[in-house]
């Protein structure tokens, strides 16, 4: 990460940043694409952040407002610290801190599939009970195809959105 020097009457200075996850169909792929001898790609590319610039004045008020998915979250990860930008790079002046967030008792290496019966699991519930609620959890998410996906690569924003489903 880069860091670059800023103004000074500005706060935070964000200048082209992109944040890609690697997104795989099944767990072993992630195994196979790091053992294959020719460096075989089994995943494809997720873009959280594309291209991102901006600048926040100090005193200024900014509110990041888009689709659930659409960056907020991982902008805000970026700029505390807690993720590292894939390209890019940013400044901020001052101290900038995160709070804990909703679905923090998720495994964030299964999918959010799995999450689900396995929470279901802890709350008492058979299996043939999950199965028949699971449905109705997935739509409530409203999350699409991440459903099958890791819960490490969701944002915070699915990631409450599948926790107050479970709920």
């Amino acid at each position: 990460m880069e860091r670059s020097p800023t103004s000074d009457n500005i706060a935070i200075s964000v200048n082209n940043i992109s944040k890609i996850y690697k997104l795989y169909n099944d767990p072993l792929d992630r195994l196979k694409e790091s053992l294959h001898p020719f460096k075989k790609k089994y995943h494809k590319e997720f873009y959280a952040l594309n291209d991102i610039s901006l600048d926040v004045k100090k005193g200024e008020i900014v509110g990041v407002i888009g689709e659930n998915g659409s960056g907020k979250s991982t902008l805000l990860k970026v700029l505390t610290g807690v993720l590292t930008p894939s390209f890019g790079h940013y400044h901020v002046e001052g101290k900038i801190s995160a709070l804990l967030e909703l679905g923090s008792g998720f495994n964030l290496e299964n999918t959010g599939l799995q999450n689900i019966f396995i929470n279901g699991a802890i709350n008492g519930f058979t299996t043939d009970e999950m199965e028949q609620k699971s449905l109705d959890i997935i739509e409530f998410a409203d999350i699409g195809d991440f459903i099958n996906q890791p819960v490490k690569t969701y944002s915070s924003g699915m990631r409450a959105r599948l926790a107050f489903s479970v709920a």
